[in-house]
């Protein structure tokens, strides 16, 4: 069965000068206009497609690669904006529409938004929707402490970011909790610190635990290091905010990192900074 705004194993079943039809196995055909189809396909290949609608609500493949299918979140663009509602750039050739209905606030040209993809109920038609909260937190979190889990920066808060955690829950990152750049519409890398009785979630951008969290502080040292020439500018009397603009991570880490790879002998203390050795390169 296709399955609309998502990703198909199609095959090619038949070439026309235009393109060529695909097949799911149960009878249904639809057009991949020529400009898509790999270089050398030939009838029987299995193609990855994304199937979408034309401006006449025909199903359509290709081998673009949208932001986001039916049923995640992204940040996206608005290109442009009339009395239908807003068109948005989501990786496609057809622009995404997100009715002024679906708008929290009026959207306009130029600026990004955090957008939900769903097919709409009365159209049939993949639309986008900017009124998150109706799309998230519907199902019981299940989430084990310290999972890994995928999350998109949804917005800033006074603790911290709130973020979508895995195109289906809320959650916080607190600000105490962070030792890196981060930025509305990015996807990250966090672990779950808890699961509250209040079901909000809150999470950490590295995994919990002292050897966790000290080998991952390692990596990034010694990879500081070596982009460096070898050499850093940081000592335990460096300022917590030189440390965390430099590596992303606490004072509190680093020292610990530091401490670790000195006696591995990976590198050297000096006055004004560590050295990498030659047992760290």
């Amino acid at each position: 069965m296709i399955k609309l705004g998502k990703y198909n194993e199609l095959e090619i079943v038949r070439q026309v000068d235009f393109g060529v039809y695909l097949s799911d196995g149960e009878g249904v055909e639809i057009l991949m206009p020529k400009r898509y189809v790999p270089a050398h396909a030939q009838v029987g290949d299995k193609v990855r497609s994304f199937v979408y609608q034309d401006s006449e609500a025909r199903l359509i493949a290709t081998t673009e690669q949208p932001y986001a299918q039916v049923g995640e979140f992204a940040s996206l663009q608005v290109q442009s904006v009339n009395q239908v509602g807003a068109f948005a750039d989501w990786g496609t050739s057809k622009e995404l529409l997100i009715p002024h209905r679906e708008q929290a606030k009026e959207m306009e040209e130029g600026h990004r938004y955090i957008v939900h993809i769903y097919i709409d109920d009365k159209s049939g038609r993949i639309v986008g929707s900017a009124k998150l909260d109706k799309f998230l937190d519907n199902v019981p979190a299940t989430y084990e402490r310290n999972q890994e889990v995928d999350v998109l920066v949804w917005k800033p808060t006074p603790l911290g970011y709130k973020v979508i955690i895995e195109n289906k829950h809320t959650g916080m990152i607190y600000s105490n909790q962070i030792f890196q750049p981060v930025h509305v519409g990015e996807h990250l890398r966090a672990w779950v610190k808890e699961v509250r009785e209040d079901e909000k979630i809150d999470l950490m951008l590295q995994p919990m635990g002292f050897r966790n969290v000290i080998d991952s502080a390692e990596a990034q040292v010694l990879r500081a290091l070596h982009l460096r020439g070898g050499f850093l500018t940081l000592t335990d009397k460096s300022d917590p905010a030189e440390i965390a603009e430099v590596l992303q991570m606490s004072k509190k880490n680093f020292k610990k990192a530091v401490g670790a790879l000195y006696k591995q002998q990976r590198i050297t203390l000096e006055d004004n900074g560590i050295r990498l050795t030659d047992e760290g390169e």
